[in-house]
């Protein structure tokens, strides 16, 4: 196998390597300058890209086409067409045209629109994306694209993405320029995002409405374990679950994913993948198959591969961290400090860049991690707090804070770490610790950002962060732009300095999980937006407006469009979990109370009638407090229904989000009280779905 590893990897892409074997030369190179330098593909190129994609398409057994798009429901998307085209006489040829391949035109009225259309306008736009390489899947070849209005406005992430790619090339070329570097033609954004999931059996899985309908457990009570033992971090694979990882990086590996690490997180049933980083586009399209293929594997291995931000009460829900850097043409990561950092003009000016993007636009960082689902997991100790702030480490803090008192900050010398056995090999010490509870943390030569739920796509952050940066350095070129070449430094200094004097606010190394780090905060002026409802206004702010307008990530239309759309996703997701939580209580748990009730009390009367008084006291103790959860479940469950019918009612805003939030989620928080409190006391023939303990511990 590990010999035919290089020849499996990518051996459903349609990579560059096809494309310089199927196409003529100068076709070839026509398409590469496109691909490189983001010029208009012309159409004779896009039809002999077509005749090539088709030819190979069809000899690796393709039989349809299907333009892959990513709309504002947060999934992906696609239409199949087949290759055949009738000649008369009962015969078809395969035929596959650059018009075809350029352009769909999918029905647009059924996806998310946020109200840029009317709901009879139903034509909408696919633009081949060539960027992002097509590939083959269950016989058909994808060809990534974007997804428009009939009259052009932006129905998907993908685009506002690559806006927000040449945004920020378009600012960082013009620093670097500055800066001497005449040869940068273009910066990448690069992004790896570490992908955790939870993988649960199939039976148990269609035996829970919950997970059914919603990805989470409504109701459970805990097992008598959970991760307090710290044993599955890392663990040894189960046979089971490495069989189900082998074979997913195998699938992976095929459409040119590069999955890298596969291990156990601290949850019982949680684990981690993590790619090799790529361009941001390739990244997110990479990011969305990971998530689909993950579950079409563990179909296949009788698991369910749950991607909800929070499955499971009581043990640590599931994230994913974009660990995100800045690349030129050339090679060279603008991230990279060198050996040392408070020399390096560069670095401090793009370090500079992000600190100042991150302290200004916190709230829209806030927002593109905002979820319903991830609202039960950011601020918990298991995830980085609601606060943004950036963790720099010792080494960096100590270059900036010497930056600004004007002070000389050497090389930080290289400690080497002896762990005591003579066997054991000595190595050096890095010069700063990881931070695990910051949700911004500069980590070597690139940010990880922490706080992105696992279902979230990872478009959304990536188009926030590029956006801010590149206001940065925007501002930055604004004041540097009329220096003399020989005056730079000293005007960079002086330019880096004030922004850290203006934005270091926003730096913090210590513990994110502290209440005292909430107070510090506050009186610092950060953004504290604890829920998806308090984060939505974001994306309307009068700051953000302007900010994505000036670098025309999205139209104020645009704009609206998704704030619409967030609100009325959240409103939906959290209707569905309440109805979904009254039918589980009415129709499954409330029944299996009674019935035990039922049970205990005819056995009381029977061993009351034989004259048995042993044990009737404690079955009637049981009975009273049964009782006595079930009356206040069906209470709770009473009013759900009634505060659920008055927030559908209301008018879809910013206040019915709030509500939802404030009172049915409070309402459904009540309800588990009662029920997770009585789950432990009934036996296990009486419970109507598997408990966390059989769910969690024996798969």
């Amino acid at each position: 196998m590990e010999n035919n590893i290089p020849e499996l990897f990518g051996s459903l892409v349609f990579s560059d390597k096809i494309m310089r074997d199927k196409l003529p030369h100068d076709m070839y190179k026509a398409l590469r300058k496109t691909i490189d330098n983001n010029t208009h593909l012309e159409l004779d190129v896009a039809n002999a890209v077509a005749v090539a994609m088709k030819e190979w398409a069809v000899e690796n057994g393709a039989t349809h086409f299907t333009h892959w798009f990513q709309p504002m429901t947060g999934y992906t998307a696609e239409k199949h067409d087949s290759f055949i085209c009738p000649v008369g006489g009962g015969e078809v040829i395969m035929e596959f045209s650059g018009k075809e391949l350029v352009k769909g035109e999918p029905d647009a009225s059924s996806f998310p629109s946020g109200g840029i259309r009317a709901t009879f306008e139903a034509r909408g736009y696919t633009a081949w994306d060539p960027t992002s390489p097509a590939f083959i899947k269950d016989k058909t070849l994808y060809i990534p694209t974007a997804f428009c209005s009939y009259s052009g406005e932006a129905l998907d992430k993908k685009t506002p993405l690559l806006r927000s790619m040449d945004a920020i090339s378009k600012e960082a070329v013009k620093i670097l320029k500055l800066l001497g570097k005449e040869d940068v033609t273009n910066v990448l954004t690069t992004v790896g995002p570490e992908q955790e999931y939870f993988l649960i059996d199939k039976e148990d899985y269609k035996k829970r409405k919950d997970l059914i309908f919603t990805g989470r457990t409504l109701l459970g009570a805990p097992a008598p374990k959970g991760q307090e033992m710290d044993d599955h971090y890392f663990g040894n694979l189960r046979t089971r679950v490495a069989d189900f990882m082998h074979d997913l990086d195998e699938e992976l590996w095929k459409l040119g994913i590069p999955a890298k690490t596969k291990h156990n997180e601290v949850a019982p049933c949680q684990h981690e993948l993590a790619p090799v980083f790529d361009t941001t586009n390739v990244a997110v399209d990479h990011n969305q198959l990971t998530m689909e293929v993950m579950k079409k594997v563990a179909e296949r291995h009788g698991y369910m591969c749950l991607l909800h931000e929070k499955p499971f009460a009581g043990i640590n829900g599931s994230g994913k961290h974009n660990n995100w850097s800045l690349t030129t043409n050339t090679g060279e990561n603008l991230l990279n400090p060198g050996r040392t950092p408070a020399e390096n003009t560069q670095f401090l000016i793009f370090l500079s860049a992000v600190i100042k993007a991150v302290d200004e636009y916190a709230d829209l960082l806030r927002l593109s991690v905002a979820s319903a689902g991830n609202d039960h997991r950011l601020g918990a100790n298991e995830a980085p707090p609601a606060i943004i702030s950036i963790f720099l480490g010792d080494e960096l803090t100590g270059v900036i804070e010497a930056i600004e008192k004007d002070e000389y900050f050497g090389k930080v010398e290289k400690v080497k770490v002896d762990i005591g056995a003579k066997v054991l090999p000595h190595f050096m010490k890095d010069t700063t610790d990881r931070n695990r509870t910051s949700p911004f943390a500069f980590t070597g030569n690139k940010f990880e950002f922490r706080s992105l739920g696992s279902s979230v796509s990872i478009a959304g952050p990536n188009i926030m962060l590029n956006t801010s940066v590149a206001e940065s350095l925007s501002e930055f070129y604004e004041k540097l732009k009329d220096v003399k070449p020989e005056d730079m430094d000293d005007a960079v200094h002086k330019l880096v300095k004030e922004t850290i004097i203006k934005h270091k606010r926003v730096i913090f190394n210590g513990n994110g999980y502290a209440p005292e780090w909430v107070e510090e905060a506050e009186k610092r002026g950060l953004y504290n937006l604890k829920s998806t409802p308090d984060a939505m206004p974001a994306f309307i702010a009068e700051k953000n407006v302007k900010l994505f307008t000036k670098h025309n990530i999205y139209s104020e239309t645009e704009l609206h469009s998704r704030y619409e759309i967030r609100i009325e996703n959240y409103t939906k997701t959290l209707h569905i979990e309440a109805l979904t939580l009254k039918d589980m209580i009415l129709k499954q748990f409330a029944p299996s109370v009674v019935a035990y009730t039922d049970d205990l009390t005819d056995s009381v009367l029977k061993k009351k009638q034989l004259g048995v008084e042993a044990g009737c006291d404690t079955q009637t103790d049981l009975i009273k407090k049964l009782s006595g959860y079930y009356d206040n479940m069906i209470k709770a469950t009473a009013k759900l229904s009634e505060d659920t019918d008055k927030a559908e009612s209301m008018e879809l805003n910013i206040d019915q989000a709030k509500f939802y939030h404030d009172v049915v989620l409070a309402d459904m928080e009540e309800i588990r009280k009662y029920a997770d409190a009585a789950e432990p006391l009934l036996p296990e023939e009486y419970l109507p779905y598997p408990t966390y303990e059989q769910m969690l511990f024996y798969v």
